[in-house]
């Protein structure tokens, strides 16, 4: 048991890595710079480059020597948007994702603030002849050209040959260390090894960027009330989708069971919206049976407890019947009852005993899932559980946070099938975990 226990901790591990490895190129690579989003349209380069270290999105992504600066102001020709610190010629034109300069032409770029120290770069990319300060360049097809700033070089002058056709150009500062990148930033956030007490810390997820509050703390106070209503909403559907299950079963063929497998399909077949909208208007506001918004209490939360285990009771009972009826010939329950055991005990014990495994394994699927139907239910109902601060974070574009909550979504998944396996053994002496 303990080795088993030892080597699903270490596979558990590499997912929560692949997972952090899959959550960094989503949200470093695919999500693109925040600074755009997060500081409006017309952030000043020394805003610009603030909210980049702060984040450390202007890290090298994997390894490097050099990080990105606005000292000068970079620019892309795709976006057909100039900043200011660009100095371009009136006569060029920007067409196909490329500033097109004349013989003679030339584009400047003007220093927006001074460094003191780092040594610095542009990397241009172009086609055609070129004129950088250190010479002349030629390029038949798109080439990429990385040309170091002398200390104390208030302005980069290009000029243009024959042909030039003028991609981009990016500003870059140095860093002592390549191994200070996004890459290891994101591992750090999970697991960072100090040099002083306690030498370990996890979970450092840093602050979100709409509050600038600590996302652990964020965190820390949504897990109560989220619990709060996943938890019964878990164990309710679990066992009352069992009970109505086995009365079915128990009157197989009969007007009970046609009833409850046709009002469990109904069940399956409504959207999760309709019972929150059909709960909050008759139950709340027409009949105010119960408060439809706040956090005071099990008053709030008996509502959407109520909703979150009738939406998932129809999928439940249906799934849990199916194996039920599965079970009934077999010869375990055929000698219970040649010796004279009574329905209780039949369905009771030896059937549900039986049944146990298909019931842990479906269990251990649907409760890292309710976290993604706590989503809807706090944000409707206005409970300040952690789906309330995802919708939040979504609705702000704060990436640490929903960063954050991807990743304890993934380590509540490999942590509940660890617990279904183990619990496999414990009510089935017959598996063994090896």
């Amino acid at each position: 048991m303990l080795t088993f226990i030892l080597r699903r901790l270490a596979y558990s591990l590499l997912i929560v890595v692949g997972v952090m490895v899959i959550t960094f190129l989503l949200f470093r690579v695919a999500a693109g710079d925040p600074s755009a989003a997060l500081l409006g349209k017309n952030p000043t380069p020394d805003m610009v480059e603030s909210l980049r270290q702060e984040l450390g999105t202007d890290k090298p992504l994997f390894w490097g020597h050099w990080r990105r600066t606005e000292a000068f102001t970079a620019v892309s020709f795709r976006s057909n948007h100039l900043l200011p610190g660009v100095e371009l010629p009136p006569a060029a034109v920007i067409r196909d994702g490329a500033a097109i300069l004349e013989p003679g032409m030339a584009i400047r770029f003007h220093r927006n603030f001074s460094l003191h120290g780092p040594a610095e770069r542009a990397r241009v990319c172009w086609q055609g002849e070129l004129v950088t300060p250190a010479g002349r360049q030629r390029a038949e097809t798109p080439r990429t050209l990385d040309l170091p700033l002398s200390p104390g070089t208030d302005e980069l002058e290009l000029g243009a040959g024959a042909g030039c056709r003028l991609f981009s150009v990016m500003f870059f500062k140095a860093q002592k260390s390549p191994w200070d990148s996004q890459f290891f930033d994101a591992m750090g956030e999970l697991v960072c090894f100090q040099r002083r007490p306690p030498y370990v810390s996890f979970f450092n997820f840093g602050r979100t960027l709409s509050t600038r509050e600590p996302v652990i703390q964020v965190i820390r106070r949504g897990v109560g009330p989220s619990l709060l209503l996943m938890l019964p909403i878990f164990f309710g559907e679990l066992l009352l989708g069992i009970v109505l299950a086995l009365l079915a079963t128990a009157f197989k063929g009969t007007w009970i069971d046609k009833t409850l497998v046709l009002l469990s399909v109904i069940g399956m077949s409504v959207s999760y919206l309709v019972f929150i909208i059909f709960g909050q208007w008759y139950l709340g506001y027409y009949y105010n049976f119960f408060p439809v918004w706040g956090w005071g209490g099990w008053r709030h939360l008996a509502l959407p407890i109520i909703i979150g285990i009738v939406s998932g009771l129809g999928g439940g009972v249906r799934f849990y019947r199916t194996v039920f009826v599965n079970e009934l010939n077999r010869e375990y329950l055929r000698t219970a009852r040649a010796k004279g055991c009574g329905s209780l005990r039949i369905y009771g014990r030896h059937l549900l005993r039986n049944a146990a495994i298909p019931i842990i394994t479906r269990a251990g699927a649907i409760l890292p899932f309710l976290f993604t139907g706590s989503l809807l239910l706090e944000t409707f109902f206005g409970i300040p559980g952690l789906g309330y601060a995802g919708i939040n974070a979504l609705n702000n574009s704060d990436l640490q946070m929903i960063k954050a909550l991807v990743i304890i979504s993934a380590l509540l998944f490999v942590s509940v099938n660890l617990l279904a396996d183990i619990t496999y053994a414990w009510v089935d002496p017959r598996i063994r975990l090896k």
